[in-house]
């Protein structure tokens, strides 16, 4: 394999039509280093910005997404990036896309174009892949607005990250407090939106791409994306699941029974998955968070187009496991198989 770096965050996205989406405190250098280190152990042939990284310092193991970080690692021979950070049109990495390099992750344009949860919700929507009712909301207009949806709701960045931001509302008052806060701050930009609030079980399944993968040491080819086995979240906070900075996702999260697995509501929501990326045409994993109503009929109420890949190579960062090696660990893979199936999955702009 070629020389690999891995990206991360290294600034603010621009806002986009006045929303803002927020960053993530070190641009998921976190992962970023986990991955390295854990990519260094297995003898892939890494890149890092210094001579002898330390494994405590993340930044050692990653370089910045910005046209310097990226014109650094090229310097050092590298042929694959890891798209570790968060995309957007006219994001720096679009400039060094070209048939020599190999890239791991998600397009820049597909990021941008699905981030913007009305958008993809209205996609869903329209081809029948069922998601809560749900309402925009804008700086203009919040005060006036009649909702027609009944409390309780969820309140949402178009914009987010994990569930920064996300607030559970059940009476009107509530609903003013938060939008007059939400948008005085500016955190989020000049829109927001609301959608019912499900009382079932929340879920979050992993798709992965079509491609090859090595499962079981066998090898095995997926014609269409395919679902991880699906992950159980409980110990809310005030009815969202805490954001994972706060607590590890190994404390509140746990892969569903193998009885479970097969029910038929958890058959029937990984085709929805799959349809969805399918529609996305991903070519990298994507996180899909669901929840069951009364019924327990589960709903797609947020679409992830970085999924969070934490995992616990370095001495420091045992507890780091993510939602999606959570899940990986089910088919038997550790967080070496996962990345290394991932990283099988990366692609050209010829491709």
């Amino acid at each position: 394999m070629n020389k690999i770096a891995i990206l991360y965050q290294a600034q603010l996205p621009p806002a986009k039509d006045g929303i803002q989406k927020p960053m993530k405190p070190g641009g998921y250098s976190d992962s970023g280093a986990d991955i390295a280190f854990e990519l260094l152990k297995k003898n892939i042939e890494l890149v890092t910005p210094v001579e002898n990284p330390n494994q405590a310092i993340d930044k050692d193991w990653v370089f910045p997404d910005t046209q310097n970080g990226i014109e650094a690692a090229l310097n050092k021979g590298v042929k694959i990036f890891w798209l570790n950070t968060i995309l957007y049109q006219n994001h720096e990495i679009e400039n060094f896309i070209n048939n020599d390099l190999e890239f791991i992750g998600q397009s820049p344009q597909l990021v941008d174009l699905f981030d913007d949860k009305m958008y993809t919700n209205n996609l869903l929507n329209n081809n029948q892949i069922p998601i809560p009712n749900n309402e925009l909301i804008t700086k203009e207009n919040y005060h006036q607005l009649s909702i027609a949806l009944e409390f309780p709701l969820v309140l949402k960045p178009l914009r987010g990250r994990g569930s920064q931001g996300v607030t559970k509302i059940t009476n009107r008052n509530e609903f003013i407090e938060n939008l007059d806060q939400l948008f005085s701050e500016g955190t989020y930009g000049n829109a927001a939106y609301v959608e019912h609030y499900l009382n079932g079980q929340e879920i979050t399944i992993t798709v992965m791409p079509k491609g090859n993968y090595s499962i079981n040491n066998s090898q095995k080819f997926f014609s269409e994306p395919w679902c991880l086995p699906a992950v159980k979240r409980f110990n809310h906070h005030n009815g969202i699941a805490p954001y994972n900075g706060t607590v590890a996702v190994m404390e509140n999260s746990e892969v569903l029974s193998d009885e479970e697995l097969q029910s038929t509501e958890i058959q029937e929501v990984y085709k929805h998955c799959i349809k969805s990326a399918q529609l996305i045409g991903i070519k990298a994993p994507i996180r899909i968070d669901c929840r069951a109503n009364e019924q327990g009929k589960y709903f797609l109420f947020d679409l992830n187009m970085k999924p969070n890949m934490t995992g616990p190579s370095r001495t420091h960062r045992k507890n780091q496991d993510s939602l999606t090696l959570l899940s990986a660990r089910k088919i038997g893979w550790n967080y070496f198989d996962l990345l290394n199936n991932i990283m099988n999955q990366r692609w050209k702009t010829s491709s």
